[in-house]
């Protein structure tokens, strides 16, 4: 008996140590190399002058695991990057954790996710040159190539 009280107690010592060591959406901030806009305004503009189409990133950079991987496995990819280079004005509105902002980013990307509707993150908005929304999406399985191809269909673009 005494046996099998040490065991329990030593099973629950290392559950609660497992436990208490996993902190979900604790993955590294993901990166990318591409030119993320700040405001949607000057994007708007951007997209108007250059002829292309808008994608907002409404995402918490440092703690949301889908964003994380949406990061990782799409736009950190040279095929998404190709695309966006040609096709896209890209927008990030971060709502981060652990990374400082200014009161008046903070004010600024709450103002567009309650303009928009935001319920959750990742949420990509996706808008026409005009500003105009075509449609809303978030994290898709599959890789870049397979979220280029989810992109075109907002956007009426060949495949």
């Amino acid at each position: 008996m005494k046996f099998n009280k040490y065991l329990i107690f030593g099973a629950i010592l290392l559950l609660g140590a497992a436990v208490i060591a996993y902190q979900p959406g604790s993955e590294s901030p993901a990166t990318d190399s591409l030119k993320w806009e700040t405001n949607l305004e000057q994007a708007i503009k951007t997209a108007t002058k250059e002829n292309k189409n808008i994608l907002v990133n409404f995402t918490g950079s440092d703690w949301c695991q889908w964003c994380i991987r949406l990061t990782n496995e799409v736009f950190s990819k040279d095929e998404f990057g190709k695309y966006a280079q040609k096709n896209l004005v890209l927008v990030k509105l971060d709502f981060p954790r652990t990374i400082p902002q200014t009161e008046a980013i903070k004010a600024y990307n709450m103002y567009l996710a309650r303009r928009y509707g935001v319920q959750g993150f990742p949420t990509i908005l996706l808008l026409d040159r005009t500003g105009k929304v075509v449609g809303k999406t978030g994290y898709q399985a599959g890789g870049a190539n397979a979220y280029v191809a989810h992109l075109k269909k907002f956007f009426n673009q060949p495949m």
